[in-house]
């Protein structure tokens, strides 16, 4: 027998399905695109930087922008925790400095913390909007009970 969620063990006929929220939708979105960037940034910055440095540095920063990618990867995972966009701000911070290995991640990466930024506005202000219309929604059906 499978084990079931507290979700699936809670849920009732009829019970209204949460919504999820816009914002971590989008957040999670702009996260996994860096985490690709930041792959092919390490893939480039190992190509690159190939015939100017030694091969345990090279292969050190390889290593530290697979490590970038993977944190990239897995910090969606905590965008419902109070520490999760904090997490997402700092993760931006480090994927600018990436520059300095790589000068044009200097650009890449104000874009793609501008990208997270319009993400998490956007995401928040779609999520309010969300719920007034929740709220107008309940209202009107206590009102109007019978349809």
């Amino acid at each position: 027998m499978a084990r079931m969620t507290k979700a699936q063990r809670e849920w009732r006929p009829g019970q209204p399905r949460p919504r999820r929220s816009i914002r971590t939708m989008f957040a999670s979105s702009v996260l996994v695109m860096e985490a690709f960037i930041a792959f092919f940034a390490a893939l480039t910055a190992y190509g690159v930087l190939g015939r100017e440095l030694e091969d345990s540095t090279r292969t050190a920063i390889f290593a530290g922008g697979c490590v970038l990618a993977v944190v990239l990867l897995l910090a969606p995972a905590v965008l419902g925790r109070s520490w999760g966009y904090p997490l997402g701000w700092v993760l931006q911070v480090v994927l600018i400095a990436t520059g300095f290995v790589l000068p044009a991640m200097f650009v890449v990466g104000v874009l793609s913390a501008l990208a997270w930024w319009y993400a998490v506005r956007t995401g928040a202000r779609l999520d309010r909007e969300n719920a007034a219309r929740d709220a107008a929604q309940a209202q009107w059906e206590r009102e109007h009970p019978d349809g």
